[in-house]
């Protein structure tokens, strides 16, 4: 039996977050405007219209070039794409085609495994997208309110093999644009869409067999589940000695196969040629210098730095580095406290980051400032205040925004080492509970935690614990 690979190359449709569309000064963002209610005679292409490139759409496309480590091009052009299809008013597309913004560049994608794949750009190219088409009640019904919004279209290589790596590339691809701005990249709301090519050969093998085209995944978990089955009807078929078709697919989500929908379009079948209505998009090297000066450091550079300079471990680097957001607060808060790195990526690991999906917020967002942060794991590490009371007091300061040190002396949170008080405490919890003072010396020293907790909660989570343990464990002797 013939072992085969697969072989997965990505085609990206990303919508940018600017306030208006591509040609025309229509909302952008429509998601939840009633259909056909952002449209105007340019995006819905009728007589006598010209279109005017919007200046941020390409400043964002050169945003993503860059950060994909692409060849951004000085001149590049648009054409009409031209097929008929009932959310198309035109009849065309405007995109580019032979002399797209940017070429080449790479997206390098950490693999669960440790191993790093390197997944190639053919191109990069500036778009504007169709309207949308659906089925209800019997009938088609158009909304026209996409037409003209700003999209980037990335075409990879063949370099993704298998249905994880697709997955691991999306989740890669939609952290650096929400990292560097560009785009809300959420798939349901279409503002991130995906068509997967996937293909199979003899492992081993440098040529391409014929491929097949998905369309309608909606989801990163939907690309994963539609290449695994592509990938099973393939090895089905070529099991059986039949040959691969080139066909468009479409995924059903509900039901979980896919159809087929019309073979394959070629680009002959789209028949290309220059937008007579557009010029060249030229751009120099002093608005390129400009645009760039915008790029932050990326998530993988600053992974790499935070376990470079801070020594962290790279697991709490990858989870710090998610989102700019968390990876600012944490650079913020770990200068602001000046000692151990390592001490606030486990606050922020352990506490801060369940208040933020508590809450439903990003980092930036917080009440309790990165500085906040840093000085109450100071209170903690000199003892001023004990870990139980420093945790409380995380939502304190979030509820209040007041300072840490200001919360904790108006409500007297400071950390009891007062000997005397702590044994009167202590010989409270012993004669209020008898039976457990009798099975801790009949052997079940681990009673002790129990007694700790009493203790702390007759004084309100003041009380020293190291000291409580050892009053405790001289009172039961």
């Amino acid at each position: 039996m013939t072992d085969y690979e697969v072989v997965i190359g990505l085609e990206t449709h990303i919508q940018l977050n600017t306030t208006t569309k591509i040609f025309c000064a229509c909302k952008a963002d429509s998601w939840f405007d009633p259909p056909n209610t952002n449209i105007c005679p340019v995006c819905t292409g009728l007589p006598g219209v010209l279109p005017v490139l919007n200046r941020a759409v390409v400043e964002k496309g050169v945003l993503l070039a860059a950060a994909m480590h692409a060849e951004i091009q000085p001149v590049s052009y648009f054409d009409r794409k031209n097929y008929f299809y009932p959310d198309l008013p035109k009849g065309y597309q405007i995109s580019q085609y032979d002399r797209p913004l940017a070429r080449g560049g790479y997206l390098d994608v950490p693999m669960p495994s440790g191993a790093v794949r390197r997944v190639t750009i053919h191109k990069l190219h500036l778009e504007e997208d169709a309207g949308k088409t659906k089925n209800e009640y019997g009938r088609r019904l158009i909304d026209f309110n996409r037409c003209g919004v700003p999209l980037v279209e990335m075409v990879t290589g063949p370099d993704l093999r298998s249905a994880d790596e697709a997955a691991q590339y999306l989740i890669r691809l939609r952290q650096l644009l929400r990292w560097i701005g560009i785009s809300e990249a959420d798939m349901e709301k279409a503002h991130l869409r995906c068509d997967a090519n996937v293909s199979l050969r003899p492992t081993g093998a440098t040529y391409l067999n014929p491929k097949t085209e998905i369309k309608n995944v909606n989801s990163i978990v939907a690309v994963r589940e539609a290449i695994t089955k592509e990938v099973e009807r393939q090895t089905k078929e070529y099991e059986a000695g039949n040959r691969i078709q080139a066909w468009t697919l479409e995924w059903d989500e509900d039901s979980g196969v896919l159809r087929k929908m019309r073979s394959k379009e070629t680009e002959a079948d789209y028949r290309y040629f220059r937008d007579p209505d557009l010029l060249p998009l030229v751009i120099s090297s002093e608005w390129k210098s400009q645009i760039l000066s915008n790029l932050p450091e990326l998530p993988l550079e600053r992974k790499a730095r935070f376990v470079l300079s801070y020594s962290l471990p790279e697991y709490d680097a990858d989870i710090l580095t998610g989102e700019r957001s968390l990876s600012e607060y944490t650079e913020a808060a770990v200068k602001a406290y000046g000692g151990d790195p390592k001490r606030i990526s486990n606050w922020l690991m352990n506490d801060v980051l369940r208040m933020l999906n508590d809450k439903g917020i990003m980092a930036g967002q917080l009440r309790l400032t990165p500085q906040y942060l840093a000085e109450i794991v100071r209170l903690v590490d000199s003892n001023a205040i004990n870990n139980s009371t420093g945790k409380a007091l995380l939502e304190k300061v979030e509820n209040s925004g007041r300072a840490p040190s200001e919360i904790v002396q108006a409500e007297g949170l400071a950390k009891v080492s007062d000997a005397d008080a702590i044994r009167i405490a202590c010989a409270e919890v012993l004669a209020e509970s008898p039976e457990q003072v009798a099975a801790y010396k009949g052997g079940k020293a681990t009673l002790i935690g129990w007694f700790v907790g009493g203790v702390m909660k007759k004084m309100r989570g003041k009380a020293d614990p190291q000291m409580t343990r050892t009053l405790l464990e001289e009172m039961l002797e």
